[in-house]
C-alpha cells in the first residue's frame, strides 16, 4: 500500500505560534530551515559556537544569535543542524544540561538517535524533518513559492503533539507544499546511508572512474572517456529523475537501450547485488556507524587520505580542463571551500 502522502492541508504552522524555534548551526540545511521558518513568520534564533564563522552570516540575515546552550535554553524546539560526528559532544556539553521536559529535539537525519551516539531524555519529544534536498534547493524552491518533499519520523512523544509539530515544521520549510511522507529513524537513516554508499555517491563515483579507467588503459583519448563516463551521466540522471528508467529509456537511441537491457545486468550483476547487501549489513548492525564515529575520534586519518587520493584521480584534471570549455556550466572549486556549521 502507498505511503500517504502530507501536504499543506495537513499541517498547522499555528501549532508553532508563541514557540521560540532554535536552529543549532548555520551550515546547508540549517541557514534553509532558518529563513524558511522565519518567513513563514516563525520566530527562529540560532545557536553556534563561539568563535564560528557563520556568526555575522546568521546576524547579517537578521537573526539573534546566541551561544548554543543558551539558544537550548531560550528555545521550545530545537534543530540540532550539526554534522553527525560532531553532534553527541555537543550535545553532552550544550544541549543536554539545557534540556527541559516538553521540550522537542529536531534532526534532519536519524543517524545519532537511531546509532544512540545521543540518548535524550525520556521527558522531550524527539522528531525527525528531513527535506530530500541540499538546503541551497530547499531555500531557493521555498523562494520560488515551491517546495521539497519531505520526511518526518517521530522517535520519542511524550506530550503527543510530537506528530503534529514535526508536520508544522514540514510546512514552515516549505515540505508540505511538494508533499510529507511519514517513516521511521531507523528507516531514514538506513536507507539514506545504503542509497549514499551504494548508489549515489560512492556506487556512482566508483562505476565513473573505472568506466574511465578503462577506456584510457585501452588507449583512448582521456577528453573522449571523460565525455561518455562522466559529462554525460547528467543528462541521463536527468532523464530518469524526470520521468523514471522507463521515461530515459524512452528518451534514448535503440542501440543505446540495447545496450542498457543487455549489457548493464552484466556489469551491475548478481555479484553487486551481494556486496550491497553486505553494506546495507554493516548499516543495520552498527558496524558502519562504529567505524565512522572511531574515523572522527582519530582525527580522520583515513578519511582525509581517501579523499585526497580521490582529488589526484587523472579524471579531476581531464574534466577541469573540458568544464573550462563549457562556459555554460556553473563552476565550482572546491579548493578551500568548507561547509560552516
Amino acid at each position: 500500500m502507498p505511503a500517504k502522502v502530507y501536504t499543506d492541508k495537513d499541517a498547522d504552522l499555528g501549532v508553532l505560534q508563541n514557540k521560540t524555534l532554535a536552529v543549532l548551526g548555520f551550515g546547508s540545511q540549517g541557514h534553509a530551515h532558518a529563513l524558511n521558518l522565519k518567513e513563514s513568520g516563525c520566530n527562529v534564533i540560532i545557536g553556534l559556537y563561539e568563535g564560528s564563522k557563520s556568526i555575522p552570516v546568521a546576524e547579517e540575515k537578521g537573526f539573534k544569535v546566541y551561544p548554543t546552550a543558551e539558544a537550548v535554553r531560550r528555545a521550545d524546539v530545537i534543530f540540532v543542524a550539526i554534522p553527525d560526528t560532531k553532534q553527541p559532544s555537543a550535545y553532552e556539553r550544550d544541549i543536554k544540561p539545557n534540556l527541559t521536559k516538553g521540550k522537542t529535539l529536531l534532526f534532519s537525519h536519524g543517524f545519532a538517535i537511531h546509532f544512540k551516539t545521543v540518548v535524550p531524555p525520556k521527558n522531550v519529544d524527539v522528531i525527525l524533518v528531513a527535506p530530500k534536498g541540499p538546503g541551497h534547493i530547499v531555500r531557493r524552491q521555498f523562494t520560488e513559492g515551491k517546495g521539497v518533499p519531505a520526511l518526518i519520523a517521530v522517535y520519542q512523544n511524550p506530550s503527543k503533539q510530537a506528530k503534529k509539530v514535526a508536520l508544522a515544521w514540514a510546512k514552515g520549510v516549505g515540505g508540505t507544499r511538494a508533499g510529507v511522507i511519514e517513516t521511521t529513524f531507523k528507516e531514514e537513516t538506513e536507507t539514506d546511508l545504503f542509497g549514499e554508499q551504494t548508489v549515489l555517491c560512492g556506487g556512482a563515483s566508483a562505476l565513473v572512474q573505472a568506466g574511465f579507467e578503462t577506456l584510457v588503459e585501452a588507449g583512448y583519448q582521456p577528453e573522449m572517456a571523460y565525455f561518455e563516463c562522466l559529462h554525460e551521466l547528467k543528462l541521463i540522471v536527468d532523464l530518469m529523475n524526470e520521468a523514471g528508467i522507463s521515461g530515459m529509456r524512452f528518451s534514448i537511441s535503440e542501440t543505446a537501450k540495447w545496450g542498457d537491457v543487455s549489457v548493464g545486468p552484466k556489469i551491475i550483476d548478481a555479484s553487486v547485488k551481494k556486496r550491497m547487501k553486505t553494506a546495507l549489513k554493516d548499516i543495520q548492525s552498527g558496524k558502519f556507524a562504529k567505524g565512522w564515529v572511531n574515523e572522527y575520534k582519530g582525527g580522520y586519518k583515513k578519511y582525509n587520505a581517501l579523499l585526497k587520493k580521490g582529488t589526484q584521480h587523472p579524471i579531476e584534471k581531464t574534466g577541469e580542463r573540458l568544464r573550462g570549455l563549457m562556459p555554460w556550466m556553473k563552476k565550482r572549486s572546491i579548493k578551500g571551500t568548507q561547509a560552516s556549521y
